[in-house]
């Protein structure tokens, strides 16, 4: 039986369905007023980045789907900001896209009025305060990596418009796994194949544990030196080769009943046509 609590009485054990209570009167009240709540949207995606002894190394999985149907298996998840400042989208995929175009074309103004480079400080203000406009509404969590005047930076930005800024980060459906294979070798100042095979191996956890992330693993390497795209770094999901025949001779499976309706026809029209052979 559900019961009130007030404010000033304390936490009983067990479960507590008040929030169901509440959900149920907030969806009736919509309905009354003739809104829809909304619904949950479902998406995969698993993109990674650390931060290594040359710069940043950002990777993600190339499916992109629609509910439980994949779409593309080759979708480009690693967007430009700017010539040394790069972004992995989450979430929608047109949303990220969007997003990322919007960060760029904004970010170009930037460098043409102020005849500077850009800093990704400024680039993670503009996007946070974008996103928090929108109060989640725009579906993108992205991860923002690059090399500015003060080194390489990290940071992830999430719908609503909070971020962080760490060493390494994993976002998307498959970051639980992601996260757990950074958490356990990342260290500071990563040589540069030792720094890729660990982002490599971060992405190939998310799509072998998440129905939403697959196909490839793409990278992306920052550093003074320019900047490094790799498709297609490695293929962790190889389609198998059928191993047998599965054509099966006329009459394998019996026929149990056979009905036969004949559907009387007029012929309403006819018309021959003679075919030009020369």
């Amino acid at each position: 039986m559900l019961h009130s609590l007030k404010p000033s009485d304390p936490q009983a054990g067990g479960f507590c369905f008040e929030n169901s209570r509440r959900n149920t009167v907030l969806e009736s009240s919509l309905s009354e007023l003739g809104y829809k709540a909304p619904n949950a949207r479902k998406t995969g995606t698993t993109i990674t980045g650390i931060v290594f002894k040359d710069g940043v190394i950002l990777g993600a999985d190339t499916r992109a789907t629609d509910d439980m149907v994949v779409v593309d298996k080759n979708c480009l998840k690693i967007h430009y900001i700017a010539p040394s400042i790069y972004c992995c989208g989450a979430g929608v995929a047109a949303d990220a896209d969007v997003t990322t175009q919007i960060m760029a074309s904004n970010v170009e103004l930037h460098m043409l009025n102020t005849g500077r480079p850009p800093l990704i400080a400024m680039v993670i203000r503009q996007l946070k305060q974008m996103l928090f406009r929108y109060q989640g509404n725009i579906g993108a969590s992205l991860i923002v990596g690059g090399i500015d005047v003060t080194g390489p930076q990290l940071y992830s930005v999430f719908p609503h418009g909070s971020y962080d800024k760490l060493p390494f980060l994993a976002l998307g459906s498959g970051a639980a796994a992601a996260i757990s294979v950074l958490e356990d070798r990342f260290k500071a100042n990563m040589e540069l194949e030792e720094a890729k095979q660990l982002v490599r191996d971060a992405i190939a956890a998310g799509i072998f544990c998440d129905l939403g992330s697959g196909s490839n693993v793409d990278l992306c390497v920052i550093t003074e030196a320019g900047v490094e795209q790799l498709r297609s770094y490695d293929v962790p999901e190889v389609k198998g080769k059928r191993e047998g025949q599965y054509r099966y001779k006329p009459g394998t499976t019996a026929v149990l009943t056979k009905t036969v309706t004949p559907l009387t026809l007029d012929v309403v029209d006819e018309s021959v046509k003679v075919m030009d052979t020369e």
